[in-house]
């Protein structure tokens, strides 16, 4: 494909994650839609996870949670089903919005069916797609979001954190769970040995 039509889906995604109302600042302090500086984040991580990544791949990195906001937890019932509800719904919007910005953007039917599984969350294991985008999707919240999550649940306890470390870790491939370890990514400081106890 041309580099024009890979350009011009990235920039429909990155267009529709610009128009999300959450905010907020990066470590230099500069102020982000939310689910923009996440998009970013995602493709930084799969420039030094798997730099060889096809545009498929990068597209679908990129889209996975476009416009998030729009779909509000609340919106749905506060229990495990409700829940789970929610997150499927979240994984098909994403799949779609995606997929009709690649369409808009000149890809091909082939190209569209492999972003709605890979963003669709579909095969996690048994699709290499899928798996590549929950390895980049894992090591940016172990990289950027864990120690946010941690500071918001003070009640936690520690077993309840090992817990939640080891069902990350369970969902990533071994490449993944070595690249986590292999000092390309920055674990967060204060929680280096919780992360050890949890992996030991």
């Amino acid at each position: 494909m041309s580099k024009e039509i890979f350009e011009k889906a990235i920039s429909l995604i990155d267009a529709a994650n610009s128009e999300d109302p959450n905010k907020v600042t990066d470590k230099d302090g500069k102020e982000w839609p939310k689910e923009l500086i996440y998009s970013h984040r995602m493709s930084d991580m799969l420039d030094r996870y798997k730099p060889d990544a096809d545009e498929v791949q990068q597209i679908s990195i990129r889209g996975q949670h476009v416009k998030r906001w729009t779909s509000q937890r609340k919106s749905y019932p506060m229990d495990r089903i409700g829940y789970l509800k929610w997150r499927t719904d979240l994984y098909k919007s994403h799949a779609n919005t995606t997929a009709d910005f690649m369409e808009q953007s000149g890809y091909n039917e082939e190209d569209l069916e492999r972003v709605k599984k890979m963003v669709g969350k579909k095969g996690i294991k048994s699709n290499p797609d899928t798996q590549l985008l929950e390895d980049v999707a894992d090591l940016v919240f172990i990289e950027h979001y864990l120690q946010e999550f941690v500071d918001k649940h003070p009640e936690y306890t520690e077993d309840k954190w090992i817990d939640i470390v080891q069902k990350t870790w369970k969902k990533m491939s071994e490449t993944g769970q070595k690249f986590a370890l292999s000092g390309k990514i920055i674990l967060p400081e204060t929680l280096v040995p919780l992360i050890q106890k949890a992996l030991a």
